[in-house]
């Protein structure tokens, strides 16, 4: 059972690597020029994958770039059938990170606390 684990996890890793190599260099597409990808999940079966990304874009930008990178994705998954030694290359979800954000709104908010509690 570890070894199946590992396997997944060495997956999503080459997909994750090869993904932003092909949206940096492949994708001409204007919406999805700026994201990062954060992290992939492959399910046990290797089918699927769901693909994490962030942007610096608002809400409206990242409805667009959601748009983009839906309609790359079966260019985005015949791309990395050529590059992976894959039986089953996984069909691509991709999903909007908010961790980065989260982050973010957490450590102002401890900055806040910190200078409320500097003032007593």
């Amino acid at each position: 059972m570890p070894k199946e684990f590992s396997r997944s996890l060495r997956i999503a890793d080459q997909i994750q690597r090869e993904l932003a190599d092909l949206l940096r260099h492949e994708i001409r597409d204007p919406r999805v020029n700026q994201i990062t990808i954060t992290a992939v999940e492959v399910s046990r079966d290797y089918a699927y994958a769901k693909v994490f990304y962030t942007s610096l874009g608002d809400q409206e930008q990242n409805a667009s770039i959601e748009k983009g990178l839906l309609k790359a994705s079966g260019f985005l998954r015949s791309c990395l059938s050529k590059k992976l030694k894959l039986r089953i290359v996984p069909q691509l979800t991709f999903s909007y990170d908010r961790s980065i954000e989260n982050g973010a709104y957490l450590s102002k908010l401890i900055e806040e606390a910190v200078a409320q509690e500097d003032k007593k």
